[in-house]
């Protein structure tokens, strides 16, 4: 196991952790609205869940784009945060 895991760049495990981390987050939450059996506590559960989402994501990208910063250009770079931007505002609006 522990070979298998020096060959993994520190960024993407990274970025695989927050993934889990999500995802564990995301699963207690649907273990929460199940024994609840409520919808009122149920939606206030989702309505938590959409910050967290958002939130992973952009910590993500951050620290993809950061690992990848010297090899892109500026211009990239802008196109990428404004595509994110455009995504938070799809989400959010």
């Amino acid at each position: 196991m522990k070979q298998w895991l020096d060959h993994l760049n520190g960024t993407v495990l990274t970025m695989a952790c927050l993934r889990f981390i999500s995802s564990f987050i995301e699963f207690i939450a649907a273990i929460l609205i199940v024994t609840n059996n409520d919808v009122k506590k149920a939606l206030m559960i989702n309505g938590m869940l959409a910050l967290v989402g958002p939130i992973v994501m952009v910590s993500s990208f951050t620290i993809g784009l950061v690992s990848v910063a010297d090899q892109l250009s500026f211009g990239k770079l802008i196109m990428i945060v404004v595509g994110v931007l455009f995504i938070l505002i799809g989400v959010f609006k």
